[in-house]
């Protein structure tokens, strides 16, 4: 049976971005900037496996994935859910649940041995698919599961994020191209502005913050790392 609240849009990403910064899975640091795999430079990280940490986080977050998606996507869009090897199997799992759909999962590459299956489970031909991530920046890694799944005879119109960066050009342009509708619940702009409401920074760091969503690679490069993709 499915069980979830209709709750503002707005209201949603706000609480998320509460939550976020209460189980301390986001962080700023101007000062000393992270270093991602791509070799940018970033003023901000999060960490959205922590939320599985926390029970009564966790079940409103699900709850709001559920909402977004059946306000967004409709009720009876999906044969099932899947998610992405590994951040997005529990997540997978908690989502099905809640809209009662089987649920599959999808491996970055084939396992190389037994059936030689990249995904897991039980998807007939032709099913229609939910995808989901616990983030996606710009949804680079979210399409190599979409493409597995279409390359096995699935449908994938939708993804769903619980966090979005929102930040990419590129982002948007790969969604479109790759005619998949991203539903998602909070942005790094959201979590800005609960930093700003609360002042859990000082000013010079909020403003680095917002200068980097503002403009990413610029600012890395004034940072230390790349300033292209």
């Amino acid at each position: 049976m499915i069980q979830t609240t209709f709750t503002d849009r707005a209201v949603m990403a706000e609480l998320v971005a509460k939550m976020l910064w209460e189980i301390k899975a986001v962080h700023f640091n101007a000062a000393q900037p992270y270093k991602f795999a791509s070799g940018m430079a970033s003023p901000v990280y999060i960490d959205c496996r922590k939320l599985l940490s926390f029970p009564r986080v966790r079940s409103t977050v699900m709850d709001f994935a559920a909402s977004v998606v059946l306000r967004e996507a409709g009720f009876e869009q999906f044969d099932c859910i899947a998610g992405g090897e590994t951040a997005g199997i529990p997540f997978a799992a908690l989502l099905a649940d809640r809209l009662s759909l089987p649920m599959i999962y999808v491996r970055k590459q084939p396992k190389g041995h037994g059936r030689n299956a990249q995904i897991e489970g039980n998807m007939p031909e032709g099913s229609r698919v939910l995808v989901i991530e616990d983030l996606t920046t710009a949804g680079g890694s979210m399409f190599k599961f979409i493409d597995a799944v279409r390359t096995a005879g699935g449908v994938v119109d939708h993804g769903i994020a619980l966090f979005y960066y929102g930040i990419f050009d590129g982002g948007a342009l790969r969604f479109a191209d790759g005619k998949v509708k991203l539903h998602y619940i909070a942005t790094w702009r959201d979590v800005l502005a609960v930093a700003k409401v609360q002042k859990l920074f000082d000013e010079k760091t909020l403003s680095e913050v917002e200068a980097f969503l503002d403009a990413p690679l610029a600012w890395s490069g004034r940072n230390g790392g790349i300033s292209s993709l």
